[in-house]
């Protein structure tokens, strides 16, 4: 804990406007236009919290970096005395549970504040650029200030991310730097190139591409409709690890994309058996479904927009263990896994969101 006497204490705060200034963001990858925002609140607060969004996810090409990745990349950017006054942590995305993000981001703030000695109320803003929907944040926390940075020039780390994954046998700092990355940025990103994550995310990003070209003529951007099943049974959860990219090696609900003259239920029971073999027969799977919700947040896949309604399937356990199962048509395994062991980060798009939506009970 820092200590400072009450005369040294009203000093420093009598310098700065806020005591603690919070910017809330992703980070995929941080640039110029980033540093700036901090740099503004180095100059207002004398502390800056910045939140790491979609931490803990797998690597996909949307979160290539992980949380302590782009933590690296901020605080390279800054001197050793700017860097004791910048606290980086992780983030959690819950897209389907507003409130509880909200409370996360209050929990993370509030436990970084309190390592602080501040006489009187602790004076908390928000810092950022008001720019567009991806800003919405700045208004859901009324108890705080607010500083909009204005946005020196059009800097996206969507557009530096994917020109980036598009590179083809050669890269140079300068031209990341060109793309807006800072220079601490820029030395991680000429170091992860060409690594084995680099080559699969890489692919994936050719993949996605190849997708959306095949639509991309098309008068109206699609929609998609998929269908995923929650199968669950004493304690287990029913996963299917993909065969194929995007998100190749990751674990996913059994599901997919709803055929043409079909129902989503039936869509959801065929890609269910076609996946996993499940030794369970198709009228017992019907009448274990308890509950179906739709999933529909606009980034859910990189392939485009695409909505999928879940089926929470609650088998009822039995003396002699668990379904049989194999891994089948897109699943390379199918296993059963206990509800307790998932892994964020190790899930494919937002399939442990689902799940913890669909089990809430569980997660409470």
């Amino acid at each position: 804990m820092t200590s400072l006497t009450l005369g040294q204490s009203a000093k420093v705060r009598s310098e700065y406007d806020f005591d603690f200034l919070v910017f809330i963001g992703r980070f995929q990858p941080f640039h110029k236009g980033h540093k700036a925002v901090i740099d503004a609140a180095l100059e207002r607060a004398r502390h800056v919290v910045v939140l790491i969004g979609s931490a803990k996810e797998a690597r996909s090409i949307r979160n290539p970096f992980s949380w302590e990745e782009r933590s690296d990349m901020i605080r390279g950017a800054f001197s050793a005395d700017e860097q004791a006054r910048i606290h980086c942590t992780p983030l959690l995305d819950l897209p389907y549970a507003e409130q509880s993000w909200i409370r996360n981001v209050q929990m993370s703030v509030q436990g970084i504040a309190c390592q602080y000695q501040v006489t009187g109320d602790k004076r908390i803003g928000l810092i950022g650029h008001a720019k567009d929907h991806t800003s919405y944040y700045l208004k859901m926390f009324p108890q705080w200030g607010n500083v909009n940075v204005p946005q020196q020039a059009a800097l996206d780390a969507t557009t530096i991310r994917e020109a980036y994954l598009r590179l083809g046998d050669g890269i140079e700092a300068g031209a990341l730097s060109a793309l807006g990355a800072t220079e601490s940025t820029a030395g991680f990103l000429l170091d992860f190139f060409g690594s084995p994550a680099y080559r699969q995310l890489q692919h994936e990003q050719g993949v996605t591409d190849d997708y959306r070209r095949s639509w991309q003529n098309t008068p109206y951007i699609p929609t998609f409709v998929t269908v995923d099943a929650v199968v669950v049974q004493s304690g287990h959860i029913l996963l299917v690890k993909r065969r194929s990219s995007p998100g190749k090696g990751l674990w996913a609900l059994p599901g997919g994309f709803v055929n043409p003259h079909e129902k989503l239920i039936d869509a959801a029971v065929r890609e269910l058996r076609e996946e996993t073999k499940i030794s369970v027969p198709k009228p017992v799977l019907y009448g274990s479904i308890k509950g179906k919700e739709v999933f529909d947040d606009p980034y859910r896949s990189s392939r485009g927009r695409t909505i999928t309604t879940s089926f929470l399937i609650e088998l009822v356990g039995d003396a002699g263990g668990l379904p049989r199962i194999k891994g089948a048509d897109d699943a390379e395994k199918a296993r059963w896994v206990p509800i307790a062991d998932l892994e964020s980060d190790r899930l494919f798009e937002d399939h442990f969101h689902i799940i913890q939506t669909m089990l809430r009970d569980t997660f409470a």
